[in-house]
C-alpha cells in the first residue's frame, strides 16, 4: 500500500496514544497525530493546547495552536495559565502525554530548540522553548518528532532547552524533576525508545525498506540495534481516516 513517510510517522505516534490520555500538542505533525489518534484508536482521548482550548473537537485541522478552530466545541476555553496548570495538576497531569520537536537531541532524550552554536553568538537562533521545557519537565510521557540527520542526533547539545533523562538513570530526580520523560523518538527513518535501566536511546524499529545501518549512518551518537524490529505500516483504514477525516486539505500531509 502506498503511504508517505510523514503518514507513517503520524500513525506510529497516534498508535501510542490511549483512551485515557490527555494530549498536549503543538502546531504541525504533533497536532495531526493527536487528531489521528482521536479518530482512529483513542476516541476518548482529550486534546488540549497551550492557548487554553481544552477537549477540542477539531473537525478541521488548525493551522496553529492560536487558530480559532482549536476552540470549536471545546469543553472549556481558558488561557496559557490554565493549560500549564492542568499539565502540572496532580490529578489531571498524570494522564498527560506531550508531543514535542527539536533541532537537536542527545542519547538521553534531552532537547535543544534554542540555538545552534554558541549561545551568545549563534550560527542559528530558534524561537526557543515555548512550552517545550514545561512539557518535558512535568508530563509523565512525551513523544518526540525529529528529522533523522547526523546534525540532529548529537553527542552533546549546543544548548539544553528541554530535559529528557538528563545524564541517565536518576538524572531527573537529581535535577528536582518528577518521574517521567520521553518514551519514543519518531523520525522519517525509524523509531527510538529508551532503555528502562540506563535511560539511553536504542533503535526500536525501522520502516519497511530501511536498514539499521542506514539509521546509524545518520546519527552522531551510537545506539543499540539489537532490539530492532520492522514497524507495521499504516493500514487501509488508518490511511483513509488520516487523509479524509484528519487532513483532507493536505495542510500537513
Amino acid at each position: 500500500m502506498d503511504y508517505t513517510l510523514k503518514e507513517m510517522m503520524t500513525i506510529i505516534a497516534a498508535r501510542e496514544i490511549r483512551n485515557d490520555d490527555i494530549v498536549f500538542c503543538g502546531t504541525g505533525i504533533s497536532m495531526l497525530a493527536a487528531m489521528a489518534a482521536k479518530n482512529i484508536n483513542a476516541p476518548e482521548s482529550v486534546i488540549f493546547f497551550e492557548t487554553g482550548a481544552l477537549d477540542s473537537r477539531l473537525e478541521e485541522l488548525p493551522l496553529a495552536v492560536g487558530d480559532s478552530r482549536v476552540m470549536y466545541k471545546t469543553s472549556a476555553n481558558g488561557g496559557l495559565l490554565d493549560s500549564f496548570a492542568a499539565m502540572q495538576n496532580p490529578v489531571t497531569g498524570r494522564h498527560v502525554i506531550g508531543i514535542l520537536g527539536a533541532a537537536q537531541i542527545d542519547k538521553f532524550g534531552n532537547l535543544n530548540s534554542t540555538v545552534i552554536g554558541d549561545y551568545h553568538s549563534p550560527e542559528i537562533r530558534f524561537s526557543g522553548s515555548g512550552g517545550g521545557c514545561d512539557v518535558a519537565s512535568f508530563v509523565p510521557r512525551s513523544i518526540i518528532f525529529m528529522q533523522h540527520e547526523k546534525r540532529k542526533f548529537v553527542n552533546r547539545l549546543d544548548y539544553l532547552t528541554s530535559p529528557g533523562y538528563i545524564d541517565g538513570k536518576g538524572g531527573r530526580k537529581k535535577a528536582g524533576l518528577p518521574d517521567g520523560g520521553p518514551i519514543m523518538v519518531i523520525t522519517n527513518l525509524a523509531v527510538m525508545r529508551f532503555d528502562e535501566t540506563t535511560k539511553e536511546m536504542y533503535l526500536s524499529g525501522v520502516y519497511p525498506g530501511i536498514t539499521p545501518e542506514r539509521v546509524l549512518m545518520n546519527m552522531e551518537i551510537e545506539v543499540d540495534i539489537s532490539r530492532v524490529k520492522e514497524e507495521i505500516p499504516p493500514s487501509e483504514k488508518e490511511l483513509r481516516l488520516l487523509r479524509e477525516k484528519c487532513d483532507h486539505q493536505r495542510l500537513i500531509l
